[in-house]
């Protein structure tokens, strides 16, 4: 399939959607049933910690309401798209944050981490306006025992000026912004993903975030594990050139997120058609190995979704074990012998998945 194709079902397919959707949607929904939060035990650098998970509603990405969006990304699906005020964005964190504290007496905990998603970029101002960040980190500065504060930025919002104005808010605590990077390729990451970022202008994101030394803000790469119009073999030497990459360039933590299919993206549109399929968790595996072997600096692979229809799948019989030791892996950002040694008689046919991927996809032309 031609890139040239590509690019214009991109635009054609995803903008016309999101057109469709922002008529619909208009009025329909109360801003706070876009919002949600939860808390789990998770990863953070130097251990395992109480970590609280925060969904708050903006008035869209502005990449996927400008250009389509990324081709694997539901991000419009999950927003309101209607403006939203400094004060009901503020009620609504303040909804979301209450609950998390009626819940645990997070005081109690020894280690936390907040990880705040805003269906975008969090360091957009036309996102979320800057007196609502400096409000929600003005939180979170109030406990201690916060430890870490993750947010997700494309690199176009990285600037000195926005990164020293937040940490000023949490001074004490690790400030990391994570970044889409998603693969080392720059043509399947504009071409394929459609996430209009290069190498060059991640590059220059990761520098910035590191040259601010009188704070600990560090910079994480998002790599998503098969993208459309991969092999399965691509896909995972990618995603293990990716992190080598990314370690190369200054990044400090790595999250891998394995394709899950999401409704309404060119990802299902390939999917519904038989010419796309998520990953093998046999993928995830053999990544998580070959990067921990490799690359030292911690990394985390994402279960959610794995054993549905939609996500990473291997077969009944193994799922949900290789789900649980993976999990285990992120904890304890290591490699059990179990996990190192675990098979199945599923695993024969993803190697012949690898083996024969290439040749399958070099004589298949999916019609868009």
């Amino acid at each position: 399939m031609q890139v040239q194709v590509i690019n214009k079902e991109i635009r054609e397919h995803s903008i016309e959607n999101i057109k469709r959707k922002m008529s619909k949607k208009k009025n329909k929904k109360p801003l706070q049933a876009y919002a949600a939060s939860w808390a789990n035990d998770d990863r953070l650098y130097d251990s395992v910690g109480y970590t609280i998970f925060i969904v708050l509603p903006t008035s869209g990405c502005e990449w996927a309401t400008k250009s389509g969006g990324c081709t694997m990304c539901s991000y419009i699906a999950d927003s309101p798209l209607c403006d939203i005020s400094s004060e009901n964005f503020i009620e609504i964190f303040d909804n979301e944050w209450n609950k998390q504290l009626e819940k645990v007496d997070i005081s109690s905990k020894e280690n936390v981490a907040v990880k705040l998603f805003v269906s975008g970029s969090f360091l957009n101002t036309n996102e979320v306006p800057a007196e609502v960040q400096e409000y929600i980190f003005n939180e979170f500065n109030k406990y201690d025992n916060i430890k870490e504060v993750i947010v997700e930025s494309k690199p176009e919002f990285i600037d000195e000026k926005s990164l020293r104005r937040l940490a000023t808010c949490i001074p004490e605590k690790i400030f990391e912004i994570g970044i889409g990077l998603e693969t080392l390729n720059e043509d399947t990451r504009l071409n394929k993903i459609n996430k209009g970022i290069t190498n060059a202008s991640f590059e220059r994101a990761v520098k910035i975030i590191n040259s601010v030394e009188e704070y600990d803000i560090r910079p994480k790469a998002y790599l998503l594990v098969k993208p459309i119009l991969l092999s399965e073999k691509d896909a995972i030497n990618e995603a293990i050139n990716s992190a080598k990459y990314a370690k190369e360039v200054g990044v400090k933590r790595l999250a891998y997120c394995p394709a899950t299919v999401h409704t309404g993206t060119l990802m299902e549109y390939l999917w519904k058609r038989g010419s796309y399929n998520p990953p093998w968790i046999w993928s995830t595996v053999k990544i998580i190995k070959e990067v921990r072997n490799n690359v030292d600096i911690p990394m985390i692979m994402d279960t959610a979704g794995f054993g549905t229809r939609r996500g990473p799948f291997n077969c009944k019989k193994c799922n949900s074990k290789l789900k649980n030791l993976i999990i285990e892996s992120n904890l304890k950002q290591e490699i059990s012998k179990e996990l190192e040694e675990f098979t199945c008689e599923c695993k024969e046919r993803w190697e012949a998945d690898l083996e024969f991927g290439d040749i399958i996809n070099s004589t298949t032309n999916p019609k868009i």
